[in-house]
């Protein structure tokens, strides 16, 4: 079995998240972790600490994988970033605006987009599908108090 080192940026990627996650845990040790049945306040954030540094060992640490195949530059996506960050900002500004159904709308219609397979048609299909169930969720089952509509 061969233990390599990935690459330096994943190696400092899982280094961090299990810095992240020492502190949670010991942060959450301190406020009491109680037993599965009677949860203390610490019990999410130490289990959460668990989890992220076990996750970051796994991202540090490549067993038997040639560490040169791994491409030294990847190429950034700039579509689906702009595509993202747009339906994010479509979501906040429309959100405020007209409502949730139009917020929704764009942010997923303008995220779709960022994907180079997606066609106007399947994005919209996509935004109306998850309106929907938007709608139906957060409005219905929820009731979130976030207008469908401006008016």
């Amino acid at each position: 079995m061969i233990v390599r080192w990935n690459s330096k940026r994943e190696l400092y990627a899982g280094c961090l998240t299990s810095l992240v996650g020492l502190v949670a845990v010991l942060q959450g040790s301190l406020l009491g972790v109680g037993s599965l049945t009677q949860m203390g306040a610490g019990y999410l954030p130490l289990t959460v600490g668990l989890i992220l540094m076990v996750l970051g060992a796994t991202m540090s640490i490549s067993i038997g994988r040639d560490a040169e195949a791994i491409p030294q530059l990847i190429k950034p996506e700039w579509r689906g970033w702009v595509g993202i960050a747009g339906g994010v900002v479509a979501f906040v500004v429309l959100g405020k605006l007209a409502g949730f159904v139009a917020a929704s709308l764009a942010c997923v219609f303008v995220s779709a987009l960022g994907d180079r397979t997606s066609t106007l048609r399947s994005a919209a299909l996509l935004s109306a599908c998850v309106t929907v169930f938007g709608i139906l969720v957060f409005h219905y089952l929820l009731r979130i108090p976030f207008p469908l509509f401006w008016w």
